[in-house]
């Protein structure tokens, strides 16, 4: 095999490493030695090449003789027809193939005369004349082969590179040294940064020009998404008899549009990995006018909750989506039924006895009921339906062996508790396996978009659609998002609910979306996040920052300006300018006052900052100290120290100052917030609820997650003051608390006591001036 690859130019290694390809090399093995049966032993490297090409682009081997006839008679003679070819009987999938329509876009028996390529050269370079004599040999001459080559499909390209370069020589001359330098590369505009961001983000969950930025990094497998109903052009789709009637029925119904799905289990409340998979289903749709359905995968009515069908829908549309339907898998059980039963009827399931301990893992032992008569098995099916067999003693089994190697999944099984739609009326429900590609077959989805562990499911959601003769979509897998120093598992969070470690589902400690949306995290911070990381093949994991700085920038822009100060030190001042209390207008975007102020009153006692004093400034610090005035942020007033009051125990608990307008006063170091007659709230700072990065590995945290736990991740401040502006503020209204970071109303707050949750803090060190 190695002289056989060698014989047609492949070089020794490449023939070597060709040969570690069993596929690969089978394919080459009969394409060499069916075209040397034609050309005799002697292939030349040209003709190798083709070969080559041919076994390894080809998708479907059953086409691999009929083309190497082709180049065998010389009929196929350079790498532009071969590409033509290999697409044709890629688009075409069924047999017999029209060999005439074949030979017509694959150029065969077209010949190109050098005279048609001397006239279509010289047709090119008369058009832009004008523009070859100004720029000489700094024009772009790949713009004049690609337009040669436009009129002239077939031609060979280095015939029409040599017939370019002799006409430019020949109005041109030869070239001078000016031809010579290197023309100079023209800069770049730079996008401004807000420019930039609406370049790179999704915002809002408005798919529109945006969208680009998503869908540009897809990777790998995602790159080669197929048209609607042009499923058969996808790697591994199985074509059979009817699949082209299948697609014209499926377009006549959609009209060509992109379908997609959202497949939630109702048994949990979404997490950021959720927000991944709602910005890719909806978003693809969006971005190509299509529609997207929020399906519930509502098959396992033990763990089933109306709160978590409820809250998946609020999540959905939170992050700017609107489902095209609302269906439940449950709205399709009657034909799921009857297919199942259609199944058994074509010798595709049959009912099985094995227990559920038996067929776990991927080597179980071959079922002894395999086999059993397609009558006793409709029979048994019955009894299943009718509730004759306890749970665990009868499942359907499908005939199939999966990617993975796990052999004919179940279909069905035997569970006696109610579903909340349908009630008592089953007690046999169907499995993902089985129910999964049949919905998507039903609501004529196009894209069946997954993350990448189900990619062992492909072959058998190929397998069902096909053995049932339905209309067969595509799946797509890309890799999941996953976040470290957190845990998205159901299961997991649940163990941290009960054991008191979180409040609930929406804790702002969790990455649950109920509870970065109680956190304060915008919705267009989530999206844009997502649109970041990209929808990649390769599982992603990220670091939490990263989430929190795509949630600065849009809080940046959207959250107005109040002064809060979580550890007050009284401060009253006086020679306090006013007999009562005066109004401070105070921007709520200081960057950009032409979106409004607030008022806040400024009365002869303020608090201010525990840190924001010293009674001795070391150097470098800059706030306020005896000798040492700030400013006021937003009064114009400049405060010094007169006298520090203490308590016995020589903790300072009060500051009498003098203020002074800040225009005829030297200009002080800093300028600090405050607040006066304020509103007493609870605030609450969150860090990471867990201390390692990997809270569930072992190998980091032997001890399992529950021990991981950091006993920091909640502090509450009880009695943090607020300045009265925010008094009408609702739940989940966010604010920048000048110099401490962003903050959104909890919706614990209460009339007379409101609740903040930090979301974030400021880029900056909220302890530098």
């Amino acid at each position: 095999a190695l002289g056989l690859f060698t014989g047609i130019g492949l070089s020794e290694a490449k023939a070597r490493e060709t040969l570690r390809n069993g596929a690969l090399s089978a394919l080459l093995r009969r394409a060499v030695l069916q075209a040397r049966s034609a050309l005799g032993p002697a292939l030349d490297k040209a003709t190798g090449t083709l070969l080559y090409n041919t076994a390894a682009r080809l998708k479907d081997p059953k086409h691999l003789g009929f083309l190497v006839d082709y180049i065998a008679r010389r009929e196929i003679l350079t790498d532009l027809q071969l590409n033509a070819a290999l697409e044709y009987v890629r688009s075409h999938p069924l047999e017999p193939l029209d060999v005439a329509d074949f030979e017509r876009a694959c150029g065969v028996g077209v010949c190109i005369t050098p005279e048609q390529i001397e006239e279509a050269v010289e047709a090119v370079i008369s058009k832009h004349r004008a523009e070859l004599l100004a720029e000489r040999y700094h024009f772009n001459m790949g713009l004049l082969m690609g337009e040669a080559r436009n009129q002239l499909r077939w031609a060979d390209g280095k015939t029409i590179k040599n017939e370019v370069d002799l006409q430019v020589l020949h109005l041109l001359g030869p070239k001078t040294e000016a031809d010579l330098e290197k023309k100079p590369k023209v800069a770049k505009a730079r996008l401004a940064p807000a420019e930039k961001q609406k370049v790179a983000v999704v915002e809002n969950g408005d798919m529109g020009a945006e969208t680009q930025s998503l869908l540009e990094q897809l990777r790998g497998e995602a790159l080669k998404f197929h048209k609607p109903g042009e499923n058969y052009k996808t790697e591994g789709y199985v074509v059979t008899p009817n699949t082209m009637a299948l697609l014209k029925q499926h377009l006549a119904i959609t009209g060509g549009q992109v379908r997609t799905r959202f497949p939630p289990e109702p048994n949990g409340i979404l997490h950021i990995g959720h927000a991944k998979a709602i910005n890719f289903n909806f978003g693809y749709a969006k971005a190509n006018g299509g529609v997207c359905f929020l399906r519930y995968d509502d098959t396992n009515p033990e763990k089933e909750e109306e709160k978590y069908f409820t809250a998946i829908r609020e999540m959905v549309e939170w992050l700017g989506y609107q489902p095209y339907a609302v269906t439940h898998a449950s709205d399709y059980f009657d034909q799921l039924y009857t297919w199942a039963l259609e199944l058994i009827r074509r010798g595709q399931a049959y009912v099985c006895h094995q227990k559920v301990e038996e067929i776990k893992g991927h080597n179980p032992p071959p079922s002894p009921w395999r086999d059993r008569p397609v009558e006793e098995s409709l029979l048994l099916f019955e009894d299943m339906r009718k509730g004759k067999f306890g749970e665990g003693e009868a499942t359907l089994r499908m005939k199939l062996v999966m990617e993975d190697g796990k052999m004919d999944p179940v279909a069905y099984r035997v569970k006696f508790t109610p579903h909340h739609r349908t009630g008592d009326k089953w007690c046999i429900y169907p499995t993902y396996d089985y129910t999964h590609c049949l919905c998507d077959s039903i609501e004529h989805i196009t894209h069946s978009l997954c993350t990448k562990e189900f990619q062992a499911r492909r072959s058998s959601y190929f397998w069902l659609c096909n053995a049932l003769d339905v209309y067969c979509p595509v799946q797509w897998e890309y890799g999941r998002l996953n976040l470290l120093y957190t845990v998205v598992s159901k299961r997991k969070i649940i163990r941290l609910v009960e054991t008191g470690a979180v409040r609930d589902w929406d804790d702002p400690r969790l990455f649950t979306l109920t509870a970065l949306r109680r956190r304060g995290f915008p919705p267009e911070a989530i999206n844009n996040f997502c649109a970041r990381v990209g929808v990649t093949v390769a599982q992603a994991t990220m670091e939490p920052h990263l989430l929190e700085a795509c949630a600065r920038e849009v809080l940046n822009e959207q959250a107005p300006r109040a002064m809060a100060v979580l550890e007050p030190l009284k401060v009253t001042i006086t020679n306090f300018p006013a007999p009562k209390a005066l109004e401070i207008l105070v921007p709520n975007f200081p960057a950009d006052e032409s979106r409004g102020f607030h008022k806040v009153p400024f009365h002869q006692t303020i608090y201010i900052e525990e840190t924001d004093f010293r009674e001795e400034a070391d150097k470098g610090y800059k706030r306020l100290a005896p000798g040492q005035p700030v400013g006021l942020r937003h009064t114009g007033y400049i405060i010094t120290v007169q006298n520090v009051i203490k308590d016995v125990s020589g903790h300072v608990i009060e500051l009498e100052v003098t203020c002074t307008k800040s225009d005829v006063a030297e200009k002080p170091k800093a300028f600090i917030h405050w607040v006066s007659m304020p509103l007493v709230c609870e605030v609450r700072l969150y860090e990471r609820l867990f201390l390692h990065k990997n809270p569930e590995d072992p190998s980091e945290v032997p001890g399992g997650f529950l021990s991981d736990l950091n006993p920091d991740s909640l502090r509450v401040v009880h009695n943090a003051l607020v300045d009265s502006s925010v008094h009408s503020a609702r739940p989940f209204d966010k604010f920048q608390f000048e110099r401490l970071g962003y903050f959104s109303v909890d919706p614990d707050s209460e009339e007379g006591k409101m609740v903040f949750n930090r979301t974030v803090t400021l880029k900056e060190d909220p302890g530098k001036a």
